[in-house]
């Protein structure tokens, strides 16, 4: 099956069913997020495009996660400096691996200094 339709569906079927982060679930020899099971039928290199040993590059993220999508997701209308993924510290540039773990929960970069919540975050 073609990588983008399954991708696509997978995304689909998460934003209409509420789960943005996706549960921690195992998969083959590793524990991964619900939501990207299909990935894992592919294999690892499928999302590891710069090697087992280095995270998915930014751009292998953002073929499937629209950047401008998320910025809109997660815009806080009345402070939109606290959009997580466009804000006032490092606007866009924040590499997606600082926040989002495909293995293991990670707390959000901005939580090192900052205390408050995002309305719709859950464990990445």
């Amino acid at each position: 099956m073609n990588r983008s339709i399954v991708v696509t569906a997978a995304l689909a079927l998460s934003l209409a069913t509420g789960v943005h982060a996706g549960t921690l679930t195992k998969a083959g020899a590793k524990q991964g997020r619900s939501y990207h099971l299909s990935n894992y039928e592919m294999g690892c290199k499928t999302c590891h495009d710069q090697g087992m040993r280095k995270p998915p590059s930014d751009s292998l993220c953002q073929d499937c996660h629209d950047l401008d999508e998320l910025i809109n997701q997660t815009s806080n209308h009345e402070k939109p400096w606290k959009n997580p993924h466009n804000n006032m510290h490092y606007g866009k540039k924040v590499p997606c691996i600082e926040c989002h773990g495909e293995h293991q929960p990670k707390q959000p970069l901005c939580s090192n200094c900052h205390n408050f919540e995002f309305n719709n975050f859950k464990e990445n």
